[in-house]
């Protein structure tokens, strides 16, 4: 039976197409800022929303989502305090919400046994207002990165340049921290807190490979993402495997595919170099010998 018969596999198809979208678009802009480890952060930070959720009677999904903001912000924050030292504030933030996650879940026994579908994704189990969630949180995304995306490219590489430009810095890295958060949240359920990082981090590794600019970079990362969840998905269903590490290690196999091509590609280029440097000097010598003797027969 095609697996698109089934209506799990359509909202799964949905959800994670919808994912695709933004979460790629995202991680080139993590990357470039190079703060790769904070998809990881937010998702630990998320899932510590979803333990404490739980432990009161809330919606887990929900305070997933207002922990991975809060966490956001919380970054952005210590980065000032730490600008010599990008890397410690996440460092802090990750801790803190693997710990504070553990303690949560220890006051429930029963959380621990539904956590895995937290921690390796279950987008076969997306159910109509997951779903809504992530198609609202995918349209706020696009819309926000397609309005700010100059000032965003700008703040990218340089906030002092950008301060002088007339952007708004700290509102606009405190937005930025808000839809990061958002966007990782709204990721979990495809591929889990473990591996969250490969979906938003993978395929702009990609793209950032083979993209001539910054424009290109997004929409080959797109590109990539589509690929890898719709063919994880694919093949998750038709081998039994879980959903979530078979679009991670289709990521990574697009990567790696992408990688050795580019290998292949500049072997061939110096290859051909050679082989035309080797040959300019023999034409050379040729042309020298051709002119020599024609200047000894008008001697003679």
């Amino acid at each position: 039976m095609p697996m698109l018969h089934f209506e799990f596999m359509q909202r799964a198809f949905w959800a994670g197409g919808l994912i695709a979208l933004i979460a790629p678009i995202l991680g080139v802009f993590l990357v470039l800022r190079r703060q790769s480890l904070m998809a990881d952060t937010l998702s630990h930070v998320s899932m510590a929303g979803v333990a404490l959720g739980s432990v009161l009677h809330m919606s887990p999904v929900l305070a997933g989502f207002l922990f991975a903001v809060i966490g956001g912000i919380a970054i952005e924050q210590l980065r000032r305090s730490y600008r010599a030292y990008s890397e410690v504030p996440v460092a802090i933030i990750m801790t803190s919400g693997l710990a504070l996650a553990m303690v949560l879940m220890s006051m429930k026994s029963s959380l621990s046994k539904s956590f895995s579908s937290y921690l390796f994704g279950s987008i076969v189990a997306v159910n109509p207002l997951q779903l809504m969630i992530i198609a609202a949180v995918t349209a706020g995304g696009l819309i926000f990165f397609a309005v700010l995306r100059r000032h965003l490219y700008t703040l990218t590489f340089d906030e002092e340049t950008a301060a002088v430009g007339g952007v708004q810095v700290k509102l606009l890295t405190f937005a930025f921290a808000v839809m990061s958060g958002l966007i990782v949240a709204a990721a979990m359920p495809i591929v889990g807190v473990l591996l969250v990082s490969a979906l938003i981090v993978l395929p702009s590794a990609f793209a950032l490979r083979f993209a001539g600019g910054f424009l290109q970079a997004c929409i080959l990362a797109v590109c990539a993402g589509l690929t890898g969840v719709f063919g994880g998905l694919t093949a998750s269903y038709y081998t039994d495997t879980p959903p979530g590490g078979t679009i991670a290690l289709t990521l990574l196999l697009i990567l790696l595919a992408g990688i050795a091509v580019q290998k292949v590609g500049q072997r061939r280029r110096q290859r051909h170099l050679g082989e035309a440097v080797r040959a300019v000097p023999s034409a050379s010598r040729q042309v020298m010998s051709t002119s020599y003797q024609e200047e000894e027969t008008n001697v003679s």
